[in-house]
């Protein structure tokens, strides 16, 4: 049984940082790549980042110099470093991995971490 269990939100100031975590269980966790998602209250929910099997990473524009993402492949687990946060980076992020089967594609989320940046 696919499970990704989030951690590492909470109220930051602006400027601030967060590290999230996303430890993941019951799958091949190496071969598939994970992401983070995220949705704020009345908006729709979006890719942030993503770090493929082979290391590769990927970032949402907004977010390109100021988050990392990362994967440890020995831990089963991802994380999200983020950094300069601004208000507009509230939201509920959400951990994420999936991949086609013969039954058809196979979707996986976490229960997701609420980040508020606010003063």
């Amino acid at each position: 049984q696919v499970q990704l269990v989030e951690s590492g939100g909470g109220l930051v100031p602006p400027g601030g940082s967060l590290r999230l975590s996303c430890a993941a269980s019951g799958f091949d966790f190496s071969r598939y790549s994970m992401s983070w998602y995220r949705q704020a209250p009345g908006k729709q929910r979006e890719l942030v980042a993503q770090v493929l099997s082979d290391g590769d990473t990927m970032y949402e524009d907004s977010v390109k110099g100021r988050f990392t993402i990362s994967r440890d492949n020995a831990k089963n687990t991802v994380s999200l470093q983020m950094t300069n946060l601004k208000p507009e980076d509230t939201a509920t992020y959400y951990c994420y991995t999936g991949w086609w089967s013969p039954r058809g594609p196979r979707d996986y989320w976490g229960q997701g971490t609420q980040v508020i940046v606010s003063s």
